[in-house]
């Protein structure tokens, strides 16, 4: 299991800064963004699409510094009701697959987006609650017209180019849950899996290292992202979690995304880490930084720190003690 890191907030430097900066952390891995909201900084999609010899210097770069690529990230909204915007969404989506399959790498990590609540709609529309009834029917509309239909064909897609699509979690989309991340998994197929990002979870209330395990259970976790989320009780206690505070007024939220270690202990971290394990999960730590409490710098090293603590660098011995 190595730690890695999602390069976005590293995209003020070049590629070659970036990776020669990382490796110096002893970071072992890296997540490319290639479109979407994630951007393209490191890797224009459409230059290294197709381009071997662009390719072949990209994957040179990455050995240099001894690391490995653990996803292309390009996160978006296929399911938009505004046709022009779905259908950048899903061009960025499938060229990430076949530029995937290209450089080798297993994984595309994204969102599942998120459909309008009816065919006529404009916006799209999170829907939280079965009643009144026509949230019920905009959620089955949601499902059963829109995003399973899609998502059966971008499965098949991404199964005859051997990559693995990671959803992440992610409230404001269709699938922010693991329930829902096994119901669009049964609906298309094995190539359809989790982006698994605990920040998203832990605001919802859901028990992170239990919901590792369930989705384990299904083979269904395809890459991890190491991000952590603090809960201020002192606004939750009053206004609940779902907040539409500026993320930029943080004394004034009920929750901020964290670095890791600042919202949970590394005892935590730790379970998280041996509950992979036991799923036998030995993919990237992901980091992600989006703590607007410190520079990217210094979140993503202090991030490093910990996980570099709680990673485990050998393989399990043999259970001596139980024969």
């Amino acid at each position: 299991m190595d730690i890695g890191v999602l390069t976005v907030p590293l995209a003020d430097e070049s590629l070659e800064e970036a990776l020669a900066y990382l490796a110096n952390q002893g970071v072992g891995a890296v997540e490319l963004g290639c479109g979407g909201f994630v951007g393209d900084d490191h890797l224009p999609r459409k230059k290294y699409l197709n381009d071997t010899t662009k390719q072949e210097e990209l994957l040179d770069l990455i050995e240099e510094n001894d690391l490995w690529i653990s996803a292309l990230a390009t996160h978006n909204n296929p399911l938009h009701p505004d046709d022009e915007v779905a259908e950048a969404a899903n061009t960025e989506l499938r060229e990430a697959i076949r530029l995937a399959n290209q450089l080798g790498v297993d994984a595309v990590t994204c969102f599942s987006g998120l459909p309008s609540g009816g065919p006529n709609d404009e916006v799209p529309n999170w829907i939280t609650a079965p009643w009144p009834s026509e949230h019920d029917e905009a959620h089955t509309y949601q499902w059963e017209e829109v995003a399973i239909p899609y998502w059966r064909d971008v499965a098949e897609h991404a199964a005859n180019h051997g990559v693995d699509v990671a959803i992440e979690m992610h409230p404001n989309m269709l699938i922010h849950e693991p329930v829902g991340m096994l119901e669009l998994r049964n609906a298309t197929n094995e190539r359809i899996g989790a982006n698994f990002d605990p920040s998203h979870l832990y605001w919802q209330g859901i028990d992170v290292v239990e919901a590792i395990r369930l989705l384990g259970e299904h083979d269904a976790i395809h890459h991890f992202h190491a991000k952590d989320t603090k809960v201020y009780e002192s606004q939750a206690r009053y206004k609940g979690v779902l907040d539409t505070t500026p993320y930029t007024e943080e004394a004034n939220r009920s929750w901020l995304f964290r670095s890791v270690g600042y919202g949970h202990g590394e005892e935590h971290w730790k379970d998280i880490v041996s509950a992979l394990r036991m799923i036998e999960y030995d993919g990237a730590l992901s980091v992600e930084h989006e703590d607007s409490l410190t520079s990217s710098r210094e979140g993503l090293e202090k991030a490093i720190t910990l996980l570099q603590r709680a990673v485990f660098q050998t393989t399990p011995g043999e259970a001596y003690w139980a024969e």
